[in-house]
């Protein structure tokens, strides 16, 4: 095949996030939000460049003098949002000819769930600002979200029912006729559908990325919940179940990896469970970022994660503020892959 849609541990040029301000959901709660926005930019810059989106000049400013010197850089480009969800928002890199294609898809909001207006022009406006190291932009007529789709840098692509067979999203395609699209922009050559899995509390319909993660050597790392009284366990043991059937381009099962369930996690203003999951991790050039939430299974998941992927820094950050907006790490962030070393496993 000519197009190859990298793993997410592919090396990368750059994590792309966007800045909560004033005029996002986070307003309410924005310091805090802010706050956890700079813990993360002052990692990540210790292994690769950050790619951030604000919304004028002012920001600049006033968020330099915060960020501390690292071996790489914040890049500042100004670009109108409505949120800060950027996974959803952003491109998805793929390489055609070994070389990095920009695939821009249309955001709706999840579903016109929410307004997207600005959200979605911030690819388009980023790639005009020469913010990648890219051949070419693709511009696809075609509702998808980073945060929906996996893919094992082999051919595989693991995605939920739930959402990509939604009608809110491609409601005029069947199955085949999205698979069909997928595997001719992803170059994926087998999808992987999902029929259990969903977070109380999530907005987008069961994105993938929230519940189960190829990682190196053939491990998916999925979310598990061991607590019978859990209204979660139904459904997650049976995820479990569908994944323990999946078989990778080469018909070989995947080994499993399963994450702690966490604490149940209520908002205090309104008590309603707000989706906390390990399984929202963001790998990063020889790192992994793990959401914490301040529970006692935090400690056990940096252990699994430790043992099932030695070749990466397992680096928590307590992300207890984002899931007050429903979300968690990678769905803050997107990779921009490079074109660099394109054989790894």
């Amino acid at each position: 095949m000519t197009r190859y849609f990298p793993a997410e541990w592919h090396p990368q040029q750059a994590i792309q996030l966007t800045w909560p301000h004033k005029e996002t959901d986070w307003n309410w709660i924005l310091p805090d939000i802010q706050s956890l926005f700079i813990e993360m930019i002052n990692i990540i810059t210790q292994y690769e460049d950050v790619i951030l989106s604000i919304p004028d000049e002012q920001t600049a400013n006033e968020l330099s003098p915060k960020l501390t010197k690292q071996p790489f850089q914040c890049r500042f480009y100004i670009c109108k949002s409505d949120d800060t969800w950027a996974r959803d928002h952003g491109p998805i890199g793929v390489f055609e000819n070994k070389k990095l294609v920009i695939e821009d898809y249309i955001f709706n909001g999840w579903g016109g769930k929410f307004d997207a207006t600005y959200d979605n022009q911030i690819s388009d406006q980023l790639f005009q600002q020469h913010a990648y190291t890219a051949h070419t932009y693709e511009n696809h007529n075609f509702i998808l979200e980073g945060g929906s789709i996996e893919s094992d840098g082999q051919g595989c692509l693991l995605t939920t029912r739930k959402c990509l067979l939604n009608t809110n999203r491609n409601a005029s395609l069947n199955q085949a006729q999205i698979e069909t699209y997928l595997k001719d922009a992803l170059g994926s050559e087998k999808i992987l559908w999902l029929r259990h899995g969903d977070l109380l509390g999530d907005d987008t319909d069961a994105h993938i990325d929230t519940l189960a993660r190829f990682a190196p050597n053939n491990q998916i790392i999925f979310q598990g919940c061991d607590d019978k009284q859990d209204e979660h366990f139904d459904e997650l043991q049976a995820m479990k179940a569908e994944l323990s059937q999946l078989t990778n381009t080469l018909n070989q099962p995947f080994t499993l990896v399963e994450l702690p369930w966490p604490s149940a996690i209520y908002e205090k203003q309104d008590n309603q469970r707000l989706p906390a999951t390990y399984a929202n991790f963001l790998f990063i050039n020889g790192a992994l970022l793990l959401p914490v939430y301040g529970v006692e299974q935090d400690a056990q998941a940096i252990k699994v994660l430790t043992r099932a992927l030695p070749n990466h820094k397992i680096i928590p950050i307590n992300c207890a503020t984002v899931i007050r907006q429903y979300g968690s790490l990678h769905c803050l962030t997107m990779q921009i892959p490079t074109a660099e070393q394109l054989e790894v496993n």
